[in-house]
């Protein structure tokens, strides 16, 4: 039952398996106020700052109103009313070096920014991974469940004595999906899922009890006992020798790799049963996102994935990336994401499943999208920077606010520091009265603010 479901009438058994605190709308508020607190290595940078700016700047106002009095004679009060002594000079250089405006001109651009993403469904763990992801040079994609919909379907069954011209219309072709669904049963892997969702479109779902002793081979396949068998499904390019198989059925699915999809092959103790060909459909926003991504400077988009190289190939073209690595196991694409960071200098990692985690940690900023639409947990928890749809155009904006937030903060440091400075020397030349200094200051602040919230209407 989903939380907030009303029983209408009846009696319900029910077991709790998460608390509320554990469903999607919590850990989104808990993820916001999380970040909120997470200040950005700029924002660090003026704190820091601003912890021996202040102490500097008492001093030095101290040493205006005293030593040019003390040494060289001056007037310490004012010696007439259109006259200013050091002391005055000293009280206001202190209003006008006071770092209010410079100590929030980066707070308030970076949750501005984190509000407004957040508005957009796009969850940003703190103002560090916004600027990072104004560093990044590099994007990498996972294929499955992101370039494509990670929805994929069972569309040829070619069983070794299957006599049939239409593939999978014969018993043997159904026994081979029987098989196959009573090993995926228990896995949440894509083609999985879609094995065990057409075992039971046919009925087959209880033809073979659950396998047992059950083992995932990582990046090729998976293995466990079926009634007394030891079933062995993998990717043909894993298996390709390791399982004998007829020639017809190896071109078959070199075949099918070409056209884009995904042939595995099953073995029932030693013995080549068939192959079975799964089909992803593309998601409709890939192509759009990566133009437009393309358009904001982005030169190197690399796709990860451990599909077979043709299949990649073909989701690569259809997208827009040429730059494809495939049939990578997961610690060969964690290496790969190193390798990358390395060469371009900041990488996004962009994913959905369990199995790139690895990936999404070790890049310079990971991005989970789906957190709301079927993204896993894992994912969204290791991730810098969570989309809670599955849109993938809502990327470009995001690296336009990235963007957009380091602008303004610049540009409100650059503020900050330019107006004091002339007022400073304003005031040092006896041409700077209290009154200005105090507008000095809080104008500067209330402009800094201002700037820094624009960016609360941002639009993505």
């Amino acid at each position: 039952l989903f939380a907030g479901s009303v029983n209408g009438e009846g009696a319900l058994e029910l077991e709790v398996t998460h608390l509320a605190a554990d469903n999607t709308i919590s850990r989104m508020i808990t993820l916001v106020e999380e970040a909120q607190e997470r200040r950005a290595p700029t924002q660090r940078f003026v704190d820091s700052f601003a912890t021996w700016y202040t102490p500097a700047v008492v001093a030095i106002a101290a040493l205006v109103a005293i030593v040019p009095p003390l040494l060289f004679g001056q007037p310490f009060w004012n010696p007439s009313p259109d006259q200013f002594g050091w002391l005055y000079r000293g009280l206001a250089l202190l209003v006008v070096a006071c770092p209010c405006a410079l100590v929030i001109s980066t707070p308030v651009s970076i949750i501005s920014a984190l509000s407004s993403a957040a508005r957009n469904g796009i969850l940003i763990k703190g103002g560090s991974a916004l600027e990072a992801l104004s560093r990044v040079r590099a994007i990498a994609f996972d294929k499955t469940g992101t370039l494509t919909l990670g929805q994929p379907s069972v569309v040829a069954l070619r069983s070794a004595t299957c006599t049939s011209s239409a593939e999978g219309d014969c018993a043997a072709c159904e026994d081979l999906l029987a098989l196959a669904q009573a090993v995926e049963r228990r896995s949440e892997h894509p083609l999985a899922l879609a094995i065990v969702q057409a075992s039971a479109e046919r009925g087959l779902a209880t033809r073979y009890p659950a396998a047992e002793g059950v083992q995932a081979l990582a990046g090729r396949g998976v293995q466990g006992q079926v009634a007394g068998r030891s079933v062995l499904i993998g990717s043909h390019s894993a298996f390709d020798l390791a399982i004998p198989h007829p020639a017809s059925h190896c071109a078959a699915a070199s075949a099918d790799a070409a056209l884009g999809r995904t042939p595995v092959l099953v073995m029932a103790d030693q013995t080549y049963l068939g192959t079975i060909a799964l089909a992803d459909k593309i998601r409709p926003t890939s192509r759009a996102a990566l133009e437009q991504l393309k358009q904001l400077g982005f030169k190197a988009l690399i796709m990860l994935t451990g599909d077979n190289h043709a299949t990649a190939q073909q989701v690569g073209e259809a997208v827009g990336v040429t730059d494809v690595r495939a049939e990578l196991l997961p610690a060969e694409k964690l290496a790969m994401v190193e390798q990358l960071k390395q060469q371009h200098g900041g990488l996004a990692m962009i994913g959905d499943g369990i199995n790139d985690t690895p990936a999404l940690a070790a890049a310079t900023v990971g991005i989970a999208i789906g957190g709301a639409a079927g993204g896993t947990a894992q994912a969204m928890e290791t991730a810098d920077i969570t989309l809670m749809s599955d849109d993938l155009q809502r990327l470009p904006g995001l690296f336009r606010l990235s963007r957009a937030t380091m602008a303004t903060i610049y540009a409100n440091v650059a503020l900050s520091i330019g107006v004091k400075l002339v007022f400073l020397m304003l005031v040092l030349l006896g041409m700077g009265t209290l009154w200005m200094a105090v507008l000095a200051d809080v104008g500067v602040s209330l402009l800094v603010t201002l700037n820094g919230m624009r960016l609360l209407r941002y639009r993505f």
